[in-house]
């Protein structure tokens, strides 16, 4: 028996280990049903993270600030009270920024390295050097404006815009403290670095874009799990019970939702979407909204599965007919992407075209990454189809979209009944084309009524 043992445990040792998955790249294409993705583990998400959040900063940061021509931005945040950008830099392990963090980029030109410096009294994993002695300083408004000071530099960023979120995150308590801190000769040079904001937080790296893929996978694959007769049994099921399956899905998955999902019915004779306790019906239009946030990163999806009638194989055609329209406006609004292009533009330019095709088009769509609504120009809202204010932003390479849309029909089959054929889903713009970061629903998925 002790022989056996030996033997077995020789074989075990000398067998090669287990191939480790295929990755997962971007495809035009969406899997069938796919399977979930492996899901790593809290390290292995923490050493992620922090190697993509390393890279970023190496490559992004001084690629933008000579952009946007900043010589230094400055960054503040206080516990509990992080704003996006330096919530977004902060590395795995500091979940929050401690105190009150500041963090100063300073580009000292001639090709040099942007020095990243933390006026803090803990480190951030290594990625910002440490500036800030207390014990020789004890005021830390006055440490910051020092270094700040001997860098002498020609511009001061500071992220405050009356226009973007994203942007807004210097406080009026804490712009009071350190431009009192400043000498009064370098106040004028403080300038608004909503661009610096907006480019961090909208440029998608290669690194980021390697992991993005089974990021959107791990979505689909949640959808298609709810789109079928393990979560839906028509005539029982209600939308309210889809929608806690999600999040009772992502518990055991241990992700986690940036929004409530959402399910909507449209059913023949009723108008609109029903919702919350309505129960699902055989002949039904189910709709879906539902995004993840993993390793930082956020997806936004919506899709539509039909619910079969007994004795039906697929949907009727006028409901086929209407996610064939959708996909056609995806399209006409892929190909208005250009860089240097304003999202107003993208809208026009989309609608225009869409129109001509015959086609009732509503377009609402927008930037994704390290938010769910990320930051960047708009491409349209729900309930504006007009050029706003949100949408005067340049469109960039190396950004990734939420292609987020309806096109309206009325289906014969419905009795001409006007239906809703919303859809979105992620992809990513190179700067020349747009390329769908996991494919996109192309054919309503079905519902058995029975099994």
């Amino acid at each position: 028996m002790l022989k056996l043992t030996f033997v077995a445990a020789a074989a075990l040792i000398a067998s090669p280990a287990p191939a480790a998955p295929a990755p997962i790249t971007m495809s035009e294409t969406e899997q069938p049903a796919p399977a979930v993705p492996p899901i790593l583990s809290a390290r292995e998400r923490a050493e992620t993270v922090n190697r993509i959040l390393a890279g970023r900063l190496d490559t992004v940061i001084p690629a933008i600030m000579r952009a946007e021509g900043i010589d230094l931005w400055l960054l503040v945040a206080r516990e509990y009270f992080e704003e996006p950008v330096v919530a977004s830099m902060l590395d795995a392990e500091n979940m929050h920024a401690r105190r009150r963090t500041i963090l100063i980029f300073h580009d000292p030109g001639g090709g040099k390295p942007v020095e990243r410096l933390t006026v803090s009294r803990y480190g951030l994993g290594g990625l910002f050097a440490p500036a800030w002695d207390p014990a020789k300083q004890p005021d830390q408004w006055q440490a910051a404006a020092d270094l700040i000071a001997a860098r002498n530099p020609a511009k001061i960023a500071v992220n405050v815009s009356d226009l973007d979120q994203f942007a807004d995150g210097m406080t009026v308590s804490q712009y009071e403290k350190f431009t009192a801190a400043l000498p009064p000769a370098m106040r004028p040079r403080i300038v608004r670095g909503e661009g610096l904001a907006i480019r961090w937080l909208e440029t998608r790296t290669a690194a980021e874009m390697e992991l993005y893929p089974a990021i959107e996978r791990t979505a689909h694959a949640v959808i298609s799990e709810a789109f079928s007769r393990k979560v839906i049994t028509p005539g029982v099921t209600t939308a309210e019970q889809v929608q806690w399956w999600y999040r009772d899905r992502l518990l055991e998955l241990g992700l986690d939702a940036w929004f409530h999902p959402s399910i909507g019915i449209q059913r023949q004779g009723v108008k609109g979407m029903l919702e919350g306790a309505e129960v699902i019906r055989p002949g039904d239009l189910l709709w879906t909204d539902f995004g993840i946030t993993y390793l930082r990163l956020n997806t936004d999806t919506q899709h539509l599965a039909y619910v079969l009638k007994p004795g039906e194989t697929e949907a009727p055609a006028g409901l086929r007919q209407g996610l064939v329209n959708t996909n056609r406006l995806q399209d006409i609004l892929t190909r208005q992407f250009a860089a240097g292009r304003s999202g107003n533009e993208v809208l026009a330019r989309a609608r225009a075209e869409a129109k001509a095709a015959g086609l009732d088009p509503s377009i609402y769509s927008h930037p994704i990454g390290l938010h769910g609504h990320g930051a960047g120009p708009s491409i349209g809202f729900w309930d504006n189809q007009n050029a706003d204010p949100r949408g005067q932003a340049l469109i960039h390479a190396n950004t990734a979209w939420s292609i987020e849309l309806t096109t309206y029909a009325a289906v014969p089959e419905w009795g001409g009944q006007r239906v809703d054929f919303r859809a979105e889903e992620n992809a990513f713009f190179d700067g020349k084309t747009v390329r769908y970061i996991d494919g996109r629903e192309t054919s309503l998925t079905l519902i058995p009524s029975s099994l």
